[in-house]
């Protein structure tokens, strides 16, 4: 059971470094991962979502290395 939380944990990070081409791509990479996060920690999945595509969003458009 731990080492699947450790490999979701390492799944979620890998998700959130991806930013995405387009404002669509983002918000679904940080979504993804947000609800991938959410569920490790046994958290609500939509809500993770929601604040992964947010988060998401918002840090590629106020970064420079994202498209």
């Amino acid at each position: 059971m731990r080492i699947s939380k450790v490999f979701l944990a390492l799944a979620t990070c890998a998700g959130l470094a991806a930013c995405g081409d387009t404002l669509g791509e983002q918000a679904i990479l940080g979504g993804g991962a947000g609800a991938v996060g959410a569920a490790v920690l046994s958290a609500d999945p939509l809500v993770g979502a929601a604040v992964g595509a947010a988060g998401n969003v918002l840090y590629c458009k106020t970064q420079n290395t994202c498209n």
